[in-house]
């Protein structure tokens, strides 16, 4: 019984440790040794949980975007945030705000999306898969918008989110080169455009 319980345990502390590392290096750079090393455990817990290095990365993405999913699922959601457009673009403040703080390497997406994806198949099926399923969230919320009258009637929802999640995920890959949160202040402006309120002229 005890040891069932430590058994998910191993594998959350096994997949955390791997984010962590992963943040100050790329995915390919981080070797198996100094994984076991900072997690302290032994590699057989690693191949108990995962049968190569490129079935624990593709565990990391979908561990990183099911609690992605929970949080902006919940801001998305949040009728006390606003409306639904009041919704989408706190949502789209916040990204800019966690750039804004030095926080942009909590986003797992957009440091191994340009690495991964040409070398591992199964990691890019695990990235296109959450990143589809974050526009299918923000398609929702346009859609909530358009039926509580915050956003005009005539955008598509879903090519609108395609659209827009596109531009934020370009604006921090040029936030990464540039170091500057310039591209991102752009892709604020340009949503708030797309997303002029009913009322606007």
């Amino acid at each position: 019984m005890t040891r069932d319980r430590q058994q998910p345990d191993t594998r959350e502390h096994i997949l955390a440790t791997g984010e962590e590392l992963i943040h100050g290096r790329s995915f390919t750079a981080l070797g198996l040794t100094e994984l076991l090393s900072e997690a302290g455990v032994p590699k057989g817990s690693f191949y108990h949980y995962f049968k190569s290095k490129e079935d624990f990365g593709v565990a990391m993405l979908m561990r990183y975007f099911s609690g992605y999913r929970e949080r902006v699922g919940s801001l998305l959601t949040d009728e006390q945030v606003g409306n639904g457009r009041e919704r989408l673009l706190a949502y789209f403040q916040q990204w800019l705000d966690n750039h804004a703080r030095c926080e942009a390497q909590s986003c797992l997406a957009v440091k191994l999306a340009a690495e991964v994806s040409d070398l591992s198949e199964p990691m890019r099926v695990a990235l296109d898969e959450g990143m589809l399923a974050i526009v299918q969230r923000l398609a929702a919320c346009i859609r909530a918008g358009q039926a509580d009258g915050s956003i005009k009637p005539q955008l598509p929802p879903d090519d609108t989110a395609y659209a827009l999640y596109s531009l934020w995920l370009g604006a921090a890959l040029m936030y990464k080169t540039q170091h500057s949160l310039q591209p991102l202040q752009a892709a604020m402006i340009h949503t708030q455009g797309l997303l002029q309120p009913c009322n606007a002229a």
